[in-house]
């Protein structure tokens, strides 16, 4: 088996993507605008998002297959799930727990919080507990400075019968858009926890398929051109790991190549991998690279 799909070792992931002429995560607290840190102007997108994408591209990967339900999912309430767990284990919170895990993905990768619904007769707590999954994500930072760009667009019909009656025949509305931005997020897997919620070499297979399609499987006319640029996995020897994770995920650097205009495509950018002096016991894959 290769490292990279050994669920009982530990796994440092570099995840580079880019947008193009499109808003890859808008904050509805600012008019649904591309996020931004405020200080540096990098563009942000949550560590929430990119897991989203995961769980909607992995029922596609794994068509009826039941252990590969998703547990956070649109339109579906989360307490009639965990009281299914309760009414056919009719067990402990561990058994219970051990039930989800074993029937929904995203529970075995990125845990849960379990403790919603109803408390069970003589129980002083409600739900399954909370799950720590063993796949966490940080936030995706573009490289550079982004620029989000307001649109006024023009629909050509009303909403309202009324408007039209009335003799309205437009109506305007807002878009918002980046021209381009290069993010990298780091991930973190953790075999002891894995260990815990029933990690297969199966479920790395998939979380590695689901990273490398997801924006193929996510289209929308809000989001422009998003495509994943590069997928990297440190994988190390044992569940402790070899080396800090920053001294290898460091290790994949980036520089724009000319200063002067602003960056509009990925190959704008130098990527150097230096993998040449590993730390003992630390295996390297590369999954998508799209650079030369």
């Amino acid at each position: 088996m290769s490292n990279h799909l050994d669920p009982a070792v530990r796994h440092d992931i570099v995840l580079l993507f880019d947008v193009t002429d499109g808003n890859p995560n808008g904050d509805p607290d600012a008019g649904n605008q591309p996020r931004t840190d405020d200080e540096t102007g990098q563009g942000l997108v949550t560590d929430v998002a990119l897991k989203r994408k995961i769980r909607d591209v992995v029922p596609d990967i794994k068509p009826g297959d039941e252990r590969y339900g998703i547990f956070v999912e649109a339109g579906r309430a989360l307490n009639p799930r965990i009281e299914e767990a309760r009414a056919i284990t009719k067990g402990t919170t561990e058994e219970q727990q051990r039930w989800l895990c074993d029937r929904y993905f995203d529970i075995r990768l990125f845990g849960a919080v379990l403790s919603t619904g109803k408390k069970e007769e003589g129980s002083k707590t409600a739900g399954a507990g909370q799950v720590r999954g063993p796949m966490q994500f940080t936030f995706a930072r573009s490289l550079d400075p982004v620029l989000p760009s307001d649109h006024a667009i023009t629909r050509v019909t009303p909403t309202k019968q009324e408007d039209i009656d009335s003799g309205k025949r437009t109506e305007m509305g807002s878009k918002w858009t980046l021209p381009y931005g290069l993010y990298r997020a780091h991930g973190f897997y953790s075999a002891g926890r894995a260990g815990k919620t029933g990690v297969t070499s199966e479920d790395l297979k998939t979380l590695w398929t689901a990273l490398a399609m997801m924006f193929d499987h996510d289209r929308s006319a809000a989001r422009g051109e998003m495509r994943l640029c590069g997928l990297y996995v440190y994988s190390h020897h044992g569940a402790f790991g070899a080396a800090p994770a920053a001294s290898l995920t460091s290790r994949i650097r980036l520089e724009r190549i000319d200063t002067e205009k602003p960056p509009r495509h990925f190959t704008d950018y130098r990527r150097t991998i230096n993998d040449d002096d590993l730390p003992e016991g630390v295996t390297f894959w590369s999954g998508v690279d799209l650079w030369p």
